[in-house]
């Protein structure tokens, strides 16, 4: 699954060349309704298919699991994480999540 969190680019603060072109430009939410709204257009323009949260507009899940801008955890079923993966996308390290698995 996918949590969405604090809006990484946002036109109000720091937007990526990239949003631009992609046609991906939300300003940053102010209240969680807001939020939630980023993540449905997000699913449905994109065709997102991984089941997405949303972040309360508090921001408890990117405090607790400092996921700001992006990272990869995996939770085991009894809620511990199993994997921390570093800060993305430059820490990401794809290797490292694809040897975890072939250990289990």
């Amino acid at each position: 699954m996918t949590i969405y969190i604090r809006e990484a680019h946002p036109t109000d603060e720091w937007q990526m060349t990239v949003n631009e072109k992609e046609d991906v430009c939300y300003p940053q939410p102010r209240t969680t309704d807001e939020r939630v709204s980023i993540a449905k257009d997000f699913v449905r323009r994109f065709h997102y298919s991984i089941p997405m949260l949303v972040d309360p507009i508090e921001n408890p899940a990117d405090r607790i699991y400092a996921g700001w801008p992006e990272r990869i955890y995996i939770i085991g079923a009894d809620r511990s994480i199993l994997f921390k993966g570093e800060m993305g996308p430059f820490g990401f390290d794809l290797d490292g999540l694809e040897a975890w698995f072939a250990a289990r």
